[in-house]
């Protein structure tokens, strides 16, 4: 069965979940990253089967040899999105198609085979079916989903892996940063860069992260919440956040953003903002960013907000900026009526709270 849309799962529920009682009190704070649900989804993948054996197994721990490829060659991809809950009390997904659609291109990227799109959106529906009562119910809260998959073959060798494990985990989160939403600092690195020209920018693999590490430490360091990486080439270009693209607004309503080249990771997120910005009648300007016109821009008074975006961490104002030159703010450093605006648009789509004008909700219940 080398296509694997037509899967059957097999569902072993959780003989132990969590109480009613325990979850509503988790999940009265549950911060970012650090609970997770009662169950996950695993397939397995071999070259000569495709994708067999889909089970949602109990959430916990998973026994690999010390010889599996992924832990040698780094040969492993994820995806991140969010099941929201919505005013009527349902639930809904944004845009996963698009998440499906990238995990491919990312698994052609880390020489992974392709995950059907309708498997991956059927997996996470399988997992919101038995954990649906995980979904938070208050504001800026929800349902974080991580699909990933990695080179589960055991064996020592450069070259793609014959097997792999596709898994999906969930974990209930409120705001990505522990302040809630309010500006953030962001420091501009200029020893260390995230990818380069031909290299793993655009896929969504956890080298890019692991590489991005040092910058970020750095950036805790200099007292700032973020962390800017420049091109690899020139080193003037500003290619993204740690986790997050990055957006520009002018005193005449213009935004600008980079560029997408080869070295930025294509964002939903990103690309929902420029569609909601362009349908309120701004310009949405796609091209190269320099640093230097960063910083001459908000001295000068044109730029008046600076914001980042991504699926974690939604829409986030950047009020100051800091580098080894220096710092400067973005106008008063607070958060712009632009970005303020496009946020609650979007979270109100998400959360099904206004018209979803261009089908990217997904209902599951």
């Amino acid at each position: 069965m080398s296509g694997g849309d037509s899967l059957a799962f097999e569902i072993s529920p959780n003989p132990a979940p969590v109480s009613d009682v325990e979850r509503a009190a988790l999940l009265a704070d549950p911060g970012f990253g650090r609970l997770f649900t009662d169950h996950m989804v695993v397939i397995k993948y071999q070259k000569d089967k495709g994708w067999h054996e889909a089970r949602v197994d109990p959430h916990g721990p998973i026994s690999v040899s010390p010889a599996m490829a992924a832990l040698h060659y780094a040969q492993e991809i994820f995806e991140g999105l969010k099941a929201y809950h919505c005013a009527d009390g349902g639930v809904s997904l944004f845009r996963p198609d698009e998440n499906a659609r990238r995990f491919q291109r990312s698994a052609e990227r880390m020489s992974m085979p392709r995950l059907p799109e309708e498997l991956f959106l059927t997996s996470i529906e399988k997992l919101l079916d038995v954990d649906r009562a995980w979904v938070p119910t208050q504001d800026e809260a929800s349902l974080y989903l991580r699909p990933f998959m990695f080179a589960s073959e055991v064996f020592l060798g450069v070259r793609p892996a014959h097997e792999c494990l596709y898994m999906v985990i969930a974990s209930p989160v409120g705001p990505y940063f522990s302040g809630g939403v309010q500006p953030v600092t962001v420091w501009v690195s200029d020893n260390y860069t995230r990818a380069a020209p031909g290299g793993t920018g655009e896929a969504k693999c956890g080298g890019n992260y692991a590489a991005s590490l040092a910058a970020q430490a750095e950036a805790i360091e200099a007292g700032c919440d973020q962390v800017v990486f420049l091109d690899a080439v020139e080193r003037q270009w500003v290619d993204e956040l740690g986790g997050m693209n990055v957006f520009y607004v002018y005193d005449d309503g213009s935004l600008v953003t980079p560029s997408l080249t080869g070295s930025i990771l294509p964002g939903i997120t990103r690309e929902s903002v420029i569609t909601l910005a362009r349908e309120a009648g701004h310009e949405v300007i796609e091209r190269p960013y320099s640093m230097r016109e960063w910083r001459d821009d908000a001295a000068s008074g044109r730029l008046r907000e600076a914001f980042a975006c991504g699926t974690a961490a939604v829409i986030t104002p950047i009020g100051a900026v800091k580098s080894p030159a220096g710092q400067f703010t973005v106008a008063d450093g607070g958060t712009g009526e632009v970005t303020g605006k496009l946020r609650a648009e979007l979270l109100d789509i998400q959360h099904g709270r206004t018209e979803d004008r261009h089908g990217w909700v997904r209902r599951i219940a």
